[in-house]
Protein backbone atom coordinates (compact mmCIF):
# COMPACT_ATOMS: atom_id res chain seq x y z
CA UNK A 1 0.00 0.00 0.00
CA UNK A 2 1.09 3.82 -0.43
CA UNK A 3 0.74 5.38 3.01
CA UNK A 4 -0.78 2.23 4.67
CA UNK A 5 0.31 -0.88 5.96
CA UNK A 6 -2.04 -3.28 7.75
CA UNK A 7 -0.90 -5.36 10.21
CA UNK A 8 -2.94 -7.32 12.76
CA UNK A 9 -4.89 -5.36 15.71
CA UNK A 10 -3.32 -2.03 14.78
CA UNK A 11 -3.02 0.63 12.17
CA UNK A 12 0.78 1.25 11.28
CA UNK A 13 0.97 4.52 9.17
CA UNK A 14 3.94 5.36 7.39
CA UNK A 15 2.99 8.87 7.42
CA UNK A 16 3.63 10.64 10.50
CA UNK A 17 1.38 13.91 9.43
CA UNK A 18 -1.36 11.34 9.94
CA UNK A 19 -3.07 11.41 13.23
CA UNK A 20 -4.59 7.63 13.36
CA UNK A 21 -6.04 8.95 16.77
CA UNK A 22 -8.85 10.50 14.68
CA UNK A 23 -9.85 7.57 12.52
CA UNK A 24 -13.09 6.04 13.91
CA UNK A 25 -12.83 3.29 11.75
CA UNK A 26 -11.22 2.00 9.06
CA UNK A 27 -11.99 -0.77 5.80
CA UNK A 28 -9.27 -2.32 4.31
CA UNK A 29 -9.36 -3.93 0.57
CA UNK A 30 -13.06 -6.37 2.03
CA UNK A 31 -13.92 -8.38 -0.27
CA UNK A 32 -17.33 -10.59 0.05
CA UNK A 33 -18.96 -13.30 -2.20
CA UNK A 34 -22.04 -15.47 -1.20
CA UNK A 35 -21.80 -18.26 -3.63
CA UNK A 36 -18.53 -19.79 -5.32
CA UNK A 37 -20.00 -18.94 -8.53
CA UNK A 38 -21.58 -15.44 -8.20
CA UNK A 39 -19.47 -12.22 -8.45
CA UNK A 40 -18.50 -10.63 -5.48
CA UNK A 41 -21.66 -8.79 -3.71
CA UNK A 42 -18.38 -6.34 -2.42
CA UNK A 43 -15.12 -5.54 -4.38
CA UNK A 44 -12.21 -4.36 -2.97
CA UNK A 45 -13.57 -1.50 -0.92
CA UNK A 46 -11.53 0.82 1.47
CA UNK A 47 -12.53 3.60 2.86
CA UNK A 48 -11.35 5.78 6.17
CA UNK A 49 -13.59 7.88 8.32
CA UNK A 50 -12.64 10.49 11.14
CA UNK A 51 -14.76 10.81 14.22
CA UNK A 52 -17.76 12.82 13.98
CA UNK A 53 -17.76 12.61 10.18
CA UNK A 54 -21.19 10.91 8.29
CA UNK A 55 -20.57 8.92 5.41
CA UNK A 56 -23.63 7.81 2.98
CA UNK A 57 -23.25 4.52 1.05
CA UNK A 58 -25.24 5.29 -2.13
CA UNK A 59 -26.25 3.12 -4.97
CA UNK A 60 -28.57 1.12 -6.83
CA UNK A 61 -30.32 -2.38 -5.27
CA UNK A 62 -27.73 -5.27 -5.49
CA UNK A 63 -24.79 -2.63 -5.54
CA UNK A 64 -22.93 -3.93 -1.87
CA UNK A 65 -24.33 -1.39 0.35
CA UNK A 66 -26.31 -2.76 2.57
CA UNK A 67 -23.48 -6.04 2.26
CA UNK A 68 -21.13 -3.70 3.78
CA UNK A 69 -23.24 -2.49 6.17
CA UNK A 70 -23.63 -6.03 7.83
CA UNK A 71 -19.60 -6.34 7.65
CA UNK A 72 -18.84 -3.78 9.35
CA UNK A 73 -21.63 -4.42 12.38
CA UNK A 74 -20.30 -7.87 12.35
CA UNK A 75 -23.61 -9.87 10.80
CA UNK A 76 -21.77 -10.59 7.88
CA UNK A 77 -17.84 -11.58 7.62
CA UNK A 78 -15.64 -10.78 5.13
CA UNK A 79 -13.78 -13.02 2.87
CA UNK A 80 -10.66 -11.21 2.72
CA UNK A 81 -9.58 -7.65 4.12
CA UNK A 82 -9.89 -5.38 7.58
CA UNK A 83 -12.36 -3.39 9.79
CA UNK A 84 -10.47 -1.32 12.40
CA UNK A 85 -12.46 0.91 14.95
CA UNK A 86 -10.11 3.45 16.46
CA UNK A 87 -7.13 1.62 15.47
CA UNK A 88 -8.47 -1.55 16.73
CA UNK A 89 -9.07 -4.23 14.79
CA UNK A 90 -12.31 -5.97 14.41
CA UNK A 91 -12.78 -7.96 11.57
CA UNK A 92 -13.55 -11.30 13.49
CA UNK A 93 -15.14 -10.17 16.65
CA UNK A 94 -19.19 -10.70 16.87
CA UNK A 95 -21.12 -7.69 17.00
CA UNK A 96 -21.49 -7.36 20.77
CA UNK A 97 -17.67 -7.22 20.97
CA UNK A 98 -17.63 -3.53 18.39
CA UNK A 99 -19.71 -1.33 20.71
CA UNK A 100 -21.66 -0.51 16.97
CA UNK A 101 -25.05 0.89 17.19
CA UNK A 102 -27.32 0.18 14.49
CA UNK A 103 -30.87 1.87 13.55
CA UNK A 104 -32.80 -0.07 11.46
CA UNK A 105 -35.52 0.14 8.65
CA UNK A 106 -37.97 -0.52 11.01
CA UNK A 107 -37.33 1.12 14.36
CA UNK A 108 -37.19 -2.65 16.01
CA UNK A 109 -38.63 -0.85 18.94
CA UNK A 110 -40.15 -3.11 21.97
CA UNK A 111 -43.77 -2.17 21.66
CA UNK A 112 -44.56 -3.75 25.36
CA UNK A 113 -42.23 -1.49 26.40
CA UNK A 114 -42.80 2.34 27.75
CA UNK A 115 -40.43 4.49 25.37
CA UNK A 116 -38.11 4.89 28.59
CA UNK A 117 -37.48 1.33 29.16
CA UNK A 118 -36.72 1.20 25.08
CA UNK A 119 -34.21 3.51 25.72
CA UNK A 120 -33.39 1.83 29.18
CA UNK A 121 -32.69 -1.61 27.98
CA UNK A 122 -29.92 -0.31 26.00
CA UNK A 123 -27.59 0.86 28.72
CA UNK A 124 -26.04 -2.39 29.49
CA UNK A 125 -22.93 -1.43 30.59
CA UNK A 126 -24.40 1.31 32.99
CA UNK A 127 -25.26 0.93 36.51
CA UNK A 128 -29.20 0.14 37.50
CA UNK A 129 -28.94 3.13 39.42
CA UNK A 130 -27.87 5.64 37.13
CA UNK A 131 -29.89 4.26 34.12
CA UNK A 132 -33.09 6.77 34.90
CA UNK A 133 -31.07 9.66 34.78
CA UNK A 134 -29.31 8.74 31.76
CA UNK A 135 -32.19 7.74 29.86
CA UNK A 136 -34.07 11.27 30.99
CA UNK A 137 -30.76 12.93 29.60
CA UNK A 138 -31.37 11.33 25.56
CA UNK A 139 -35.01 11.90 25.75
CA UNK A 140 -34.81 15.42 26.55
CA UNK A 141 -31.88 15.74 23.96
CA UNK A 142 -34.55 14.61 21.48
CA UNK A 143 -37.31 16.41 22.80
CA UNK A 144 -39.32 13.39 24.06
CA UNK A 145 -39.13 13.84 27.88
CA UNK A 146 -42.62 14.54 27.92
CA UNK A 147 -43.60 10.93 26.08
CA UNK A 148 -41.37 8.81 28.99
CA UNK A 149 -44.28 6.95 29.41
CA UNK A 150 -45.98 6.17 26.23
CA UNK A 151 -45.39 3.20 24.15
CA UNK A 152 -44.06 2.87 20.60
CA UNK A 153 -47.62 2.57 19.08
CA UNK A 154 -48.67 5.74 20.46
CA UNK A 155 -46.10 7.67 18.32
CA UNK A 156 -45.71 9.12 15.53
CA UNK A 157 -43.27 7.84 12.61
CA UNK A 158 -41.16 10.58 13.52
CA UNK A 159 -41.01 10.35 17.05
CA UNK A 160 -40.56 6.54 16.76
CA UNK A 161 -37.30 7.45 15.00
CA UNK A 162 -36.12 9.69 17.63
CA UNK A 163 -36.53 6.92 19.93
CA UNK A 164 -34.90 4.30 17.95
CA UNK A 165 -31.45 7.00 17.69
CA UNK A 166 -31.70 7.38 21.82
CA UNK A 167 -31.79 3.97 22.63
CA UNK A 168 -29.03 3.47 20.02
CA UNK A 169 -27.13 6.48 21.07
CA UNK A 170 -27.65 5.42 25.18
CA UNK A 171 -25.58 2.24 24.49
CA UNK A 172 -22.75 5.08 23.61
CA UNK A 173 -21.55 3.23 20.30
CA UNK A 174 -18.16 4.05 18.91
CA UNK A 175 -19.93 4.15 15.41
CA UNK A 176 -23.87 4.35 14.20
CA UNK A 177 -24.94 2.24 11.28
CA UNK A 178 -27.90 3.83 9.65
CA UNK A 179 -30.01 0.81 6.96
CA UNK A 180 -31.91 2.96 5.25
CA UNK A 181 -33.71 4.92 8.29
CA UNK A 182 -36.09 7.72 6.82
CA UNK A 183 -37.13 5.07 4.50
CA UNK A 184 -41.00 4.19 6.18
CA UNK A 185 -41.70 8.39 6.54
CA UNK A 186 -43.20 10.01 4.48
CA UNK A 187 -41.84 13.45 2.23
CA UNK A 188 -42.39 16.08 4.41
CA UNK A 189 -41.92 13.98 7.65
CA UNK A 190 -38.54 12.52 6.12
CA UNK A 191 -36.68 16.01 5.38
CA UNK A 192 -37.37 17.38 9.02
CA UNK A 193 -36.20 14.01 10.60
CA UNK A 194 -33.59 14.37 8.73
CA UNK A 195 -32.62 17.24 9.45
CA UNK A 196 -33.21 17.02 12.93
CA UNK A 197 -31.08 13.71 13.42
CA UNK A 198 -27.90 15.30 11.29
CA UNK A 199 -28.16 18.21 14.10
CA UNK A 200 -27.99 15.35 16.71
CA UNK A 201 -25.49 13.54 15.65
CA UNK A 202 -23.46 16.84 15.05
CA UNK A 203 -24.16 18.06 18.49
CA UNK A 204 -22.79 15.15 20.40
CA UNK A 205 -19.64 14.77 17.93
CA UNK A 206 -21.28 10.71 16.56
CA UNK A 207 -19.57 9.18 13.35
CA UNK A 208 -22.25 7.49 11.63
CA UNK A 209 -22.98 5.32 7.98
CA UNK A 210 -25.59 5.62 6.27
CA UNK A 211 -26.73 3.20 3.59
CA UNK A 212 -28.92 5.02 1.44
CA UNK A 213 -30.42 4.84 -2.18
CA UNK A 214 -31.91 8.21 -2.40
CA UNK A 215 -29.31 10.65 -3.96
CA UNK A 216 -31.01 14.07 -2.20
CA UNK A 217 -30.90 12.12 1.19
CA UNK A 218 -27.06 11.60 0.59
CA UNK A 219 -26.53 15.25 -0.55
CA UNK A 220 -27.86 16.68 2.33
CA UNK A 221 -27.42 14.18 5.09
CA UNK A 222 -23.39 13.35 4.77
CA UNK A 223 -20.29 14.89 4.94
CA UNK A 224 -18.78 12.39 2.43
CA UNK A 225 -20.56 10.59 -0.14
CA UNK A 226 -19.55 7.12 -1.14
CA UNK A 227 -21.17 6.08 -4.04
CA UNK A 228 -21.15 2.39 -5.28
CA UNK A 229 -21.96 0.13 -8.42
CA UNK A 230 -21.90 -3.76 -8.81
CA UNK A 231 -20.01 -4.22 -5.37
CA UNK A 232 -17.48 -1.66 -5.96
CA UNK A 233 -16.94 1.46 -4.04
CA UNK A 234 -16.40 3.78 -7.13
CA UNK A 235 -16.04 7.30 -5.92
CA UNK A 236 -15.91 9.26 -2.19
CA UNK A 237 -15.45 12.61 -1.55
CA UNK A 238 -17.69 15.53 -0.19
CA UNK A 239 -21.51 15.58 -1.74
CA UNK A 240 -20.19 18.70 -3.84
CA UNK A 241 -17.29 17.44 -4.88
CA UNK A 242 -18.77 14.17 -6.33
CA UNK A 243 -21.96 15.99 -7.49
CA UNK A 244 -20.03 18.60 -9.63
CA UNK A 245 -17.04 16.50 -10.28
CA UNK A 246 -18.45 12.68 -10.51
CA UNK A 247 -15.93 9.93 -11.66
CA UNK A 248 -17.49 8.31 -14.43
CA UNK A 249 -20.80 8.51 -16.25
CA UNK A 250 -22.66 6.30 -13.65
CA UNK A 251 -21.64 8.37 -10.77
CA UNK A 252 -23.16 11.60 -12.92
CA UNK A 253 -26.16 9.84 -14.06
CA UNK A 254 -27.07 8.42 -10.59
CA UNK A 255 -26.65 11.90 -8.69
CA UNK A 256 -29.26 13.50 -10.49
CA UNK A 257 -29.66 14.10 -14.16
CA UNK A 258 -26.79 15.15 -16.66
CA UNK A 259 -25.96 16.12 -20.00
CA UNK A 260 -23.37 13.95 -21.60
CA UNK A 261 -20.75 15.41 -24.72
CA UNK A 262 -18.62 13.83 -26.23
CA UNK A 263 -15.60 15.71 -27.93
CA UNK A 264 -11.92 15.94 -28.63
CA UNK A 265 -9.72 17.59 -26.62
CA UNK A 266 -7.48 20.58 -27.69
CA UNK A 267 -5.11 22.93 -25.97
CA UNK A 268 -7.39 23.44 -23.49
CA UNK A 269 -10.65 22.97 -25.09
CA UNK A 270 -13.27 20.77 -26.21
CA UNK A 271 -15.56 20.78 -28.96
CA UNK A 272 -18.84 19.39 -27.97
CA UNK A 273 -22.57 19.60 -29.73
CA UNK A 274 -23.42 22.48 -27.11
CA UNK A 275 -20.01 24.65 -28.02
CA UNK A 276 -16.60 24.79 -27.05
CA UNK A 277 -15.67 24.14 -22.75
CA UNK A 278 -12.45 24.75 -21.50
CA UNK A 279 -10.80 21.73 -19.89
CA UNK A 280 -6.91 20.98 -18.73
CA UNK A 281 -4.44 21.59 -21.72
CA UNK A 282 -3.03 18.36 -20.53
CA UNK A 283 -6.25 16.37 -22.22
CA UNK A 284 -5.33 15.41 -25.85
CA UNK A 285 -7.62 13.35 -28.01
CA UNK A 286 -11.84 12.69 -27.33
CA UNK A 287 -13.00 13.11 -24.00
CA UNK A 288 -16.14 12.50 -22.66
CA UNK A 289 -18.00 15.25 -20.39
CA UNK A 290 -21.31 15.43 -17.84
CA UNK A 291 -22.89 19.29 -17.90
CA UNK A 292 -25.24 19.27 -15.11
CA UNK A 293 -29.14 20.92 -16.27
CA UNK A 294 -28.99 24.00 -14.14
CA UNK A 295 -25.32 24.71 -15.48
CA UNK A 296 -27.26 25.40 -19.37
CA UNK A 297 -29.19 28.64 -20.10
CA UNK A 298 -32.39 28.82 -22.21
CA UNK A 299 -32.84 31.88 -24.79
CA UNK A 300 -35.62 32.33 -27.69
CA UNK A 301 -34.37 31.05 -30.60
CA UNK A 302 -35.97 30.66 -34.40
CA UNK A 303 -36.32 27.79 -35.74
CA UNK A 304 -32.83 26.76 -37.77
CA UNK A 305 -30.35 23.81 -37.57
CA UNK A 306 -28.67 25.16 -34.51
CA UNK A 307 -32.06 25.33 -32.48
CA UNK A 308 -33.30 22.74 -29.83
CA UNK A 309 -37.02 22.27 -29.45
CA UNK A 310 -39.06 21.83 -26.57
CA UNK A 311 -39.94 18.36 -26.07
CA UNK A 312 -41.45 18.41 -22.78
CA UNK A 313 -41.98 20.86 -19.89
CA UNK A 314 -42.15 20.13 -15.98
CA UNK A 315 -43.43 22.77 -13.66
CA UNK A 316 -41.58 22.25 -10.15
CA UNK A 317 -42.75 25.55 -8.44
CA UNK A 318 -39.29 27.45 -8.03
CA UNK A 319 -37.83 26.16 -11.39
CA UNK A 320 -38.73 24.13 -14.40
CA UNK A 321 -37.45 20.98 -15.93
CA UNK A 322 -36.94 20.77 -19.80
CA UNK A 323 -36.09 18.10 -22.50
CA UNK A 324 -35.24 19.42 -25.70
CA UNK A 325 -33.96 17.83 -28.53
CA UNK A 326 -31.15 18.65 -31.56
CA UNK A 327 -30.03 16.94 -34.17
CA UNK A 328 -31.85 14.08 -32.71
CA UNK A 329 -29.90 14.49 -29.53
CA UNK A 330 -32.18 14.85 -25.85
CA UNK A 331 -30.85 17.55 -23.67
CA UNK A 332 -32.21 18.29 -20.45
CA UNK A 333 -32.12 22.20 -18.35
CA UNK A 334 -33.28 23.18 -15.45
CA UNK A 335 -34.70 27.01 -15.56
CA UNK A 336 -35.96 29.27 -13.29
CA UNK A 337 -39.75 29.55 -13.20
CA UNK A 338 -39.80 33.13 -15.08
CA UNK A 339 -38.33 31.34 -18.38
CA UNK A 340 -41.55 29.55 -19.72
CA UNK A 341 -41.18 28.10 -23.19
CA UNK A 342 -44.00 26.14 -24.67
CA UNK A 343 -44.11 22.62 -25.44
CA UNK A 344 -42.79 22.60 -29.41
CA UNK A 345 -41.05 25.93 -29.31
CA UNK A 346 -37.65 26.72 -30.26
CA UNK A 347 -34.42 27.91 -28.20
CA UNK A 348 -31.07 28.08 -27.97
CA UNK A 349 -28.97 26.19 -25.01
CA UNK A 350 -25.94 27.94 -23.63
CA UNK A 351 -23.78 26.77 -21.05
CA UNK A 352 -22.81 29.00 -17.97
CA UNK A 353 -20.24 26.66 -16.49
CA UNK A 354 -17.73 23.80 -18.14
CA UNK A 355 -18.46 20.24 -17.24
CA UNK A 356 -16.84 17.72 -15.90
CA UNK A 357 -14.54 15.67 -17.67
CA UNK A 358 -15.58 12.16 -16.86
CA UNK A 359 -13.16 8.84 -16.51
CA UNK A 360 -15.28 6.64 -18.42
Amino acid sequence: MNSQQMVTGAIQIEDPAIDTRDIQIQALHLNKRYRRDDALAVNDLSFTLHKGEILALLGPSGCGKTTTLRMIAGFEQADSGQIFLQGREVTHLTPQQRKIGIVFQDYALFPHMTIEQNVMFAMRDTPKGERADKATSWLELMRLDTLRQRYPNELSGGQQQRVALARTLAAEPELVLLDEPFSNLDASLRESTRNEMRALFKRSGTTVILVTHDQAEALTFADKVGVMNQGFLVQTDTPQQVYQHPANAFVARFLGHTNLLYGDALDGFVNTPLGQLQVEKSLQGQVQMSVRPEDLHLSPAPRCDAAARVISREFRGHDYFYTLERDGVQYCVIAPRHQNFEVGSWVNINVLRGGSVLSG
